[in-house]
């Protein structure tokens, strides 16, 4: 029976396939009165180091998929794993209440979860809910030994179909075969829909209940610029939307025309077209896109993807390929900005109740504790800066 849905249009595309239901395992659990809550606060402990070995793999495969700064989320991810206050209260709630660490775990979470989407006025973070509702349930997942379904296993075209999915699910999706996802909850500013717009992936969310009314091997039809679903489409409606998938596709050959053509508007004021960049490996991509400049090069990347601090060598060769990529055009260089959700294993920082707002960044590069290794920083970037002047009198400007 054909059935038509309106979602919010979240990531450009059109798509036509079979519908692949992502169901998420039973986590249903009874409270426990406990005696040993030291015993809990271990099973507590050993769910979460589970969880971070997870996150951390997924965070590699996403930094391959996605690139640096899409696979920051898991960063984000990582550092409410290891939150003192957040663990510190679970393990308090276990102690105080006597009680089953899913309890503890539970009580909390849903807590910092009501606060995050109490905050009406303001949808960037009502969404942040969704991050650590993604965490508890994998930490849960681990203490019930109950397994998550994995969307890297879908091997045939397939348009996903769930509740939510979390910024974990969709950095496992491969484009080749997930040709859109529909959820019942979610908007465009949430963690999932960006992914999708870096994968390319059509996404339409928050249609509240396709869970409900699709079932595994139906054929949908999805149009993620105008948010509509169709469910088992008639041979009308699919031509409709094959049609409609080669106007976006012409009209992304046009646009593509246009990417190296200058930023003017039509009174004959330039505005320069910057990218925004982790590694050297993004500068190919700043370059397929028609972009001006580098409008800010993310070093701390250089500092996360390393067992211990880079060198100066290590740094001047990653500076010098970003300023050789961009062939002359103009670089703005962010001097590291470890700290807040970016921790390093290597580095030693003090835990804070508000770390983004704490020791982190330039307040760590110009202490006593960072000052060697902001010198060693700066003078590989001088270096690269001036075999680059001298080639191509190249522009690198240092932002910190």
């Amino acid at each position: 029976m054909t059935k038509m849905l309106k979602g919010i249009a979240a990531s450009d595309g059109v798509a036509i396939a079979k519908a692949y239901l992502l169901v998420q395992p039973d986590l249903s659990f009874e409270t426990v009165s406990v005696e040993d809550t030291n015993a809990e606060e271990a099973r507590l402990d050993a769910a979460l180091s589970a969880s971070q070995d997870e996150l951390s793999l997924i965070r590699e495969n996403a930094v391959n998929s996605l690139g640096e700064e899409a696979a920051a989320v898991f960063d984000a991810h990582l550092m409410v794993l290891s939150d003192p206050e957040m663990i510190g209260q679970i393990k308090e709630t276990i102690r105080a209440k006597k009680t089953n660490a899913e309890t503890g775990l539970k009580e909390v979470t849903d807590m910092f979860i009501t606060i995050f989407e109490g905050m009406e006025d303001n949808p960037y973070m009502q969404e942040r809910a969704a991050d650590i509702r993604d965490v508890a349930k994998r930490v849960l997942a681990h203490l019930l030994g109950v397994k998550l379904p994995n969307p890297a296993t879908i091997d045939e075209e397939s348009i996903v179909i769930a509740h939510d999915l979390t910024p974990s699910d969709t950095a496992q999706l491969d484009k080749n075969f997930v040709k859109a996802f529909v959820t019942n909850i979610g908007g465009r500013t949430s963690h999932s829909a960006i992914m999708a717009r870096t994968l390319e992936i059509a996404a339409v969310l928050g249609t509240n209940n396709i869970t409900e009314i699709v079932k595994d091997g139906d054929i949908l039809a999805v149009n993620g610029i105008t948010g509509d679903v169709i469910i088992n489409p008639t041979q009308e409606q699919i031509a409709e939307f094959i049609e409609a998938g080669k106007a976006y596709a012409t009209q992304k050959a046009e646009w593509a025309l246009l990417k190296n053509a200058q930023t003017v508007t039509a009174d004959g004021k330039h505005f320069e077209l910057a990218a925004n960049i982790g590694t050297p490996k993004d500068v190919e991509g700043v370059n397929d896109n028609g972009a001006e400049a580098v409008g800010l090069y993310r070093t701390e990347f250089l500092y996360m993807d390393s067992q211990d601090f880079p060198t100066e060598d290590e740094q001047y060769e990653a500076y010098k390929a970003v300023l050789e990529g961009m062939d002359g055009k103009p670089v703005v260089v962010r001097t590291m900005d470890i700290g807040g959700d970016k921790e390093l294993p290597y580095f030693d920082l003090p835990h804070e109740m508000n770390p983004f707002l704490g020791f982190r960044a330039l307040r760590i590069s110009i202490s006593e504790t960072g000052d060697a290794m902001f010198r060693t920083q700066i003078r590989a970037l001088l270096r690269a800066s001036k075999q680059s002047s001298m080639k191509k009198k190249q522009t690198c400007l240092l932002k910190v």
